[in-house]
């Protein structure tokens, strides 16, 4: 999937002369968190948000730093504590360093974005214009739609009790901690029992989740042995079943 498949669209955008006033009223009346900005000819050059807008002298939340830390701050980083709390348009405020995507960008590419830059949303843009918008609400839309395909899809198909303990094996064959197992795996009528020992309790959520997600699965026996790394403690599963 890319930007394309899931970005909002038309965008809801704002000029750097839109007032604080304004800029927070659209963010409110459309439930949304952040607004690209635009300069006359419609490119972005900024993006405000709601983190933009926490430090105001009207709630009285303004930065106030120690006397100590004032003198030892620059001029430039006090002044800068000004504007944040008495700006009076969106361009004062907006954070100018834009990180934005195009229409063919895949969604890992997106994620790794957003996570690198600690941002919430990413501009899609397209030959130097506005396109679209990607924000964590899409991504969270996206994964309730992908969860839906494959309770929609469960039902087709048959396979024989040796084919899902091949599709089980391979799965966690494909992970690198997978390999690091000592698993083995029985299937009796879609109930695949987990056998064999792990080293942390990580291991044991992954390797339930890695059967509950082949097809074909109808419940998962958890009887993996977790050994302690340093002493050598063996202790046995509780013989918990998730069906």
């Amino acid at each position: 999937m890319s930007a394309a498949d899931i970005m909002s669209q038309p965008v809801i955008g704002v000029g750097l002369e839109t007032t604080i006033a304004e800029a927070a009223q659209l963010m409110l009346q459309h439930r949304i968190s952040g607004l690209p900005v635009l300069d006359e000819t419609g490119a972005v050059v900024g993006v405000v948000t709601e983190g933009d807008l926490l430090r105001r002298s009207e709630l009285g939340t303004e930065r106030h730093r120690p006397r100590w830390l004032e003198l030892l701050s620059g001029a430039g980083r006090l002044a800068s504590d000004y504007i944040d709390a008495h700006a009076r348009k969106v361009g004062e405020v907006m954070s100018a360093n834009v990180v934005s995507v195009t229409p063919q960008d895949t969604l890992p590419e997106i994620v790794r974005l957003m996570e690198k830059h600690h941002i919430k949303r990413v501009p899609v843009i397209e030959v130097g214009r506005l396109v679209g918008i990607v924000s964590r609400a899409n991504l969270v839309g996206a994964l309730v739609r992908n969860l839906a395909w494959p309770a929609a899809t469960e039902a087709t198909g048959t396979s024989t009790d040796a084919e899902i303990r091949d599709r089980i094996l391979a799965d966690i064959g494909k992970e690198p901690w997978g390999r690091r197992c000592g698993v083995d795996v029985a299937v009796n009528d879609g109930v695949a029992e987990l056998y064999g020992t792990i080293t942390d309790e990580h291991q044991r959520i992954a390797l339930r989740l890695v059967a509950e997600n082949v097809r074909g699965v109808t419940g998962v026996d958890d009887r993996l042995v977790w050994v302690e790394p340093v002493s050598g403690i063996v202790i046995p599963a509780e013989g918990l079943a998730s069906r």
